[in-house]
């Protein structure tokens, strides 16, 4: 287990927490005790792998020889990658082979490569890690490079999907919260060091390569259909070759990403809460309108919260755990569809 920080977190807080997290792993005790096919965790995780692989595809080849359309493509290949994500974030959390590293490290090969827009995961653990001890708190790396604390207008709604357009429209800002915060003592020469190589290496070698070509495909398309460029070798063979990748791993990505930054995001408090309290980081965020948003970010803002208070179960229990972590959540007073903190940038206070 992730030893949390708790700072000032009052008694009835803390008690809460005990309580919840309790209630949750009894659950969970309960499930693999009924179900005795869960104690082959690490095989249910590498078999999840191989069919959403292969969904992938076959996907691609049903669409590459003309029977599949090309958004039917787009969204089945999100779907897929929707699991491949929980995946990784298990892998991350050393939920699959973690005695056998060589399959542990092909694992989470797999699951980047075919999520090519997104950053490095054994960057990304140390930030995971991080995420989960600060979180709600400027210095929660993970949480506000998706845009979580950002007030919601036309350049939030941009940035939601893309990690570079986020990082270049907000660097300067968000250099100076990490230089108060260091300066403050909350940032170590460890993260400093690690941000940097996050920013210089994480989205390589796939993620800058395939949005310098995402930009490139879109212009040129634009120019096209404004007759600015004329149709040549050239346009036709590097669209071509472009569409291909676009269509297979870009646009899907773009759209899983989109919906899981922003439920993650929203579901996620920031900035007024107590460091470490689990009861103020996040909310369930279930309403029906969420759901176009949950079937590309597998249930996500429905099950979340159970993963901030038991850290080490997989993604597939929390799904069969969700009714009656509701219940306890319920109980003890975690919020459920708090739309107001849509217009507060996240704060947990205003209500």
């Amino acid at each position: 287990m992730l030893n949390f920080v708790e700072m000032n977190i009052s008694t009835t807080d803390t008690i809460k927490i005990r309580r919840i997290t309790a209630q949750l792993q009894k659950e969970h005790d309960r499930l693999r005790a009924k179900f005795k096919f869960l104690k082959f965790q690490d095989f249910i995780g590498l078999g999840l792998l191989i069919i959403s692989v292969f969904g992938i595809l076959v996907s691609s080849y049903l669409w590459f020889v003309g029977v599949m359309s090309t958004i039917v493509l787009v969204l089945t290949i999100a779907f897929w990658n929707s699991i491949l994500h929980e995946l990784e974030h298990d892998l991350i959390h050393g939920l699959y082979f973690k005695k056998v590293k060589f399959l542990h490290n092909i694992m989470l090969f797999t699951v980047w490569f075919f999520r090519p827009l997104t950053l490095n995961p054994w960057i990304r653990k140390y930030w995971h890690y991080n995420h989960h001890q600060h979180s709600g708190q400027p210095i929660d790396i993970e949480e506000r490079g998706v845009t979580n604390g950002e007030r919601w207008g036309f350049m939030r709604l941009l940035i939601t999907a893309d990690l570079v357009l986020g990082f270049v429209f907000r660097v300067r800002r968000l250099k100076r919260e990490i230089k108060q915060e260091k300066i403050n003592g909350n940032f170590s020469d460890k993260d400093s060091k690690m941000l940097k190589n996050t920013v210089l290496f994480g989205l390589l070698p796939f993620g800058i390569p395939l949005h310098i070509l995402f930009y490139c495909w879109i212009l040129l398309k634009s120019l096209l259909y404004l007759n600015l460029v004329s149709t040549n070798y050239w346009t036709n063979e590097f669209m071509e070759i472009a569409n291909v990748i676009i269509y297979i791993f870009v646009l899907p990505n773009l759209l899983r990403q989109f919906c899981l930054h922003f439920i993650t995001s929203n579901m996620h408090y920031y900035g007024d809460i107590e460091e470490g309290n689990i009861l103020q980081q996040t909310q369930v965020l279930n309403s029906w309108w969420t759901w176009p948003f949950q079937l590309f970010c597998f249930n996500f803002g429905s099950t979340h919260s159970i993963h901030h208070f038991v850290v080490n179960e997989p993604f597939y229990l929390r799904q069969m755990s969700v009714k009656k972590a509701h219940e306890v959540f319920k109980q003890e007073g975690i919020r459920f569809n708090d739309t107001m903190s849509f217009k507060n940038a996240n704060r947990y206070g205003k209500r």
